[in-house]
């Protein structure tokens, strides 16, 4: 497949204003500029800049951000990184919404079954919608993560796909391939009750920012379970990022920002993330492209430091725990990993189940699900998917 034809190469002034001699990202990285695309053998991440900010709710000139961000993250000096990293430049805008969505489904489904870690630079949050096409496509099913303010579940079924209702279009797609979603960070009085309630009936998983902020080593085990990470910048407090049109004063700090992109790209599991919503409009002196160029350096760290572990009653890497229950007769099973310290615990399901929902039935958690089953209680991530595979 040509990918090459899907794109537009990064705008040359980025490249010339470069720190000459210095061993920069700019310099170390391979950049598709004029003709020369990047041959995608030798690469693990692939940065794609999507400008294209169609549907982006009061948010109009986000498309402007790849280029933006890119002028910082350039200027930034490498970890100890092994893998290998191409910008492909920038996804021609198509002549309508959905042919933008069709493009990138059809790039990022060719990059995640040559498993190449796709990085989406926005552009509206609606490309998320696209995103999740590239599963469907390749007939995967996937579990979602977005830190998000709010649920972006919208209002009517025929509306036009934008970025505050891209969920729900997802949601109600046939076939579906969605396992399990889950918002990290909402703010409560942006929320309607009944969208609260409705994410309980579907079995989601939602998180407040203030409970995230109590125990933020718990946000670890649920980027640990996502295939694909949708991060809108209004999730962070206006004062840190103010390059949205939406930003308010309460949010995530860039600290955190960082952590869970490095959270969500040291996971093995994690086959694509996007950033949207970012726009040089609104932004002072900079900050917040600057600071997404930061989040998208912790990408590549996280990346780097995959350990490639995942659950196996044969392997020695792992320490098996059955905790007994009430509930269970046979217990909760529990893995803790001898290299990571990291720990799952295991969804009883029936051998069909298994292979349908080979990258399901095995939840990453924490040590503190541990202790809530060691006092026979089930632990709420546990008893989520067990529901559903049911």
């Amino acid at each position: 497949m040509d990918l090459s034809i899907y794109f537009d190469p990064v705008d040359q002034r980025l490249i010339y204003d470069l720190s000459t001699g210095k061993p920069v990202i700019g310099n170390t990285i391979r950049i598709h500029h004029q003709d020369q695309f990047p041959d995608l053998a030798d690469f693990d991440i692939a940065l794609i800049g999507v400008p294209d900010d169609r549907g982006a709710l009061n948010n109009e000139g986000c498309g402007n951000a790849p280029n933006e961000i890119r002028k910082h993250l350039y200027e930034l000096y490498p970890g100890a990184w092994k893998s290998g990293i191409a910008d492909l430049g920038n996804l021609k805008q198509g002549h309508s919404q959905t042919d933008t969505i069709f493009a990138l489904s059809e790039v990022m489904a060719y990059l995640i079954g040559n498993k190449i870690l796709p990085v989406i630079i926005g552009g509206s949050q609606r490309l998320t919608f696209g995103m999740y096409k590239a599963y469907e496509s390749l007939d995967k099913i996937i579990n979602i993560t977005v830190v998000d303010p709010r649920f972006d579940l919208g209002s009517g079924s025929n509306s036009e796909l934008n970025s505050q209702n891209y969920l729900s279009k997802i949601i109600l797609l046939k076939p579906n391939f969605l396992f399990n979603f889950t918002n990290i960070g909402y703010q409560t009085y942006f929320i309607d009750q009944t969208e609260i309630e409705l994410m309980g009936k579907l079995l989601f998983d939602s998180y407040r920012l203030g409970n995230i902020n109590s125990d933020f080593k718990e946000v670890e085990p649920l980027l640990r379970n996502a295939d694909l990470v949708s991060f809108d910048i209004s999730s962070i407090k206006g004062s840190e990022a103010p390059g949205n049109g939406n930003a308010t004063p309460n949010g995530l700090t860039g600290e955190q920002a960082c952590q869970i992109a490095r959270y969500a790209a040291m996971s093995d599991k994690l086959s694509s993330i996007g950033f949207f919503e970012m726009n040089p409009l609104y932004d002072r002196n900079n900050t917040t492209s600057f600071l997404m160029a930061e989040v998208i350096w912790y990408v590549f760290e996280g990346f780097s430091h995959r350990k490639m572990d995942f659950p196996s009653a044969t392997s020695d890497d792992f320490i098996k725990y059955t905790v007994p229950t009430v509930d269970f007769k046979d217990g909760i099973v529990f893995y803790k990993s001898r290299r990571t310290d990291r720990w799952w615990m295991e969804v009883v399901c029936g051998d069909d189940k298994q292979v349908k929902y080979a990258a399901h039935f095995m939840v990453p958690c924490s040590y503190n699900d541990y202790i809530t089953a060691c006092e026979n209680e089930i632990p709420d991530r546990w008893w989520q998917v067990y529901q559903k595979l049911m």
